[in-house]
């Protein structure tokens, strides 16, 4: 009898975050190496080279940093939203009962950072940024956890597993809803008209990823051009494939497999490469202490833990969700804390909050650095304390 839950994709899943999270930091270690040397020019010239080509209406002709970040990081989103639908699916969001906690927790977690952070920039020119603090990057964050090993219940990573997801989800929605401009109605249509098409092909069953990727590459190019941010092209493309509750692997499994190793291992990587090159300076300190860096690092290191925290007691107490198996509040607080490791993705949102100003955009970097760093260090150390206290109170 074919399973409800197929765990091995989630394993699998998780195994490659956490390695990838290595190739991940090395990158950001490079990164860090060139900004700060004699190959910085040379890089930056590398980024700025363009690569594509023109022809009567067709414009693809970009420079290799907009390559990585709105088509690689197009594929990202593209394994997120496979990643979103298979945990809607058969996975821990497959139920109210089962998603409820960490969609709520989530929720938290994003409207917590985000008001800190408006709070203390609003009405300043760095006002709209107000979306970096807001996202987990689950890459670290399943990272950090992993290392505790059984000192903290499996439990608590599959709901930190499924808080990341849903955050990823809102990340995405406020990137297309807030974070997009000067929109042009009908590539919008033309890109709608695609999706639709992909929904009739879910429809009739049809299996080919051909059939699926093909079109999600011109829905891509459509909204590129659109206005609205072109990863988002990668989602709809994810959510139109098909999958199915039991063991057989459906279409979206199987490119969920094909991208899990080349997303963790090239693309976040190569991302973190190109985007995190911050030319370290004596002022960038002073810059933690500005309101753009306090309301980064206050959201992450602050936001991120109190909100998730906050509105978990709240959906346990009114009897909406259910407490993780063996997972007591403490654990809900570290998990928190470390839901505020939140580089790649916040990295990402800043790149769309000040294209451009570069001095902005490299005091935003440092300070997700420093709130990403602060909130893995903490989540770590508070977790292994109360694994700790635990193990006492247990032997005595």
């Amino acid at each position: 009898m074919a399973k409800l839950f197929n765990i091995k994709p989630f394993k699998e899943f998780l195994r490659s975050e956490s390695l990838g999270s290595i190739f991940l930091m090395s990158c950001v270690v490079i990164s860090l190496i060139i900004a700060n040397t004699s190959a910085a020019p040379g890089f930056e010239h590398l980024l700025q080279s363009e690569l594509g080509f023109e022809t009567g209406a067709v414009h693809l002709r970009y420079p290799l940093l907009s390559w990585i970040n709105d088509g690689l990081m197009a594929i990202f989103f593209l394994l997120v939203g496979l990643e979103i639908k298979r945990e809607l699916v058969e996975g821990e969001l497959s139920s109210f009962k089962k998603a409820s906690l960490p969609i709520v927790a989530a929720l938290g977690g994003v409207l917590a950072p985000a008001l800190i952070y408006f709070t203390l920039n609003k009405g300043t020119p760095t006002a709209g940024g107000w979306g970096i603090p807001m996202a987990t990057d689950i890459a670290f964050a399943i990272a950090v956890i992993s290392l505790l090993g059984k000192k903290v219940p499996s439990s608590l990573k599959i709901f930190l597993s499924a808080l990341a997801i849903v955050d990823d989800l809102m990340a995405i929605l406020v990137i297309a809803i807030f974070y997009s401009s000067d929109l042009h109605y009908a590539f919008l249509g033309y890109a709608l008209g695609i999706f639709v098409f992909l929904l009739i092909l879910n429809k009739l069953k049809v299996k080919a990823l051909a059939a699926y990727l093909i079109p999600g590459a011109l829905m891509w190019y459509f909204i590129h051009h659109s206005g609205v941010h072109a990863t988002i092209a990668g989602v709809l493309t994810a959510f139109a494939l098909p999958t199915t509750p039991d063991a057989v692997e459906s279409p979206l499994e199987k490119l969920e497999h094909i991208l899990v190793n080349p997303v963790n291992f090239a693309i976040m990587p190569l991302f973190a490469l190109v985007n995190t090159n911050i030319t370290f300076e004596t002022e960038m300190l002073g810059g933690l202490t500005t309101t753009l860096g306090l309301g980064i690092i206050l959201g992450l290191a602050l936001g991120k833990p109190i909100g998730i925290f906050l509105f978990s007691w709240l959906a346990v107490k009114s009897g909406v969700a259910k407490m993780p198996k063996s997972a007591s509040w403490q654990h809900l607080i570290g998990v928190g804390m470390l839901g505020g490791i939140g580089f790649t993705m916040s990295v990402f949102i800043a790149l769309l909050s000040f294209p451009g100003e570069q001095l902005i955009l490299s005091e935003a970097k440092f300070a997700i650095l420093t709130g990403s760093v602060l909130s893995g260090v903490c989540g770590y150390l508070f977790l292994s304390a109360v694994s700790k206290r635990r193990k006492n109170v247990a032997g005595r």
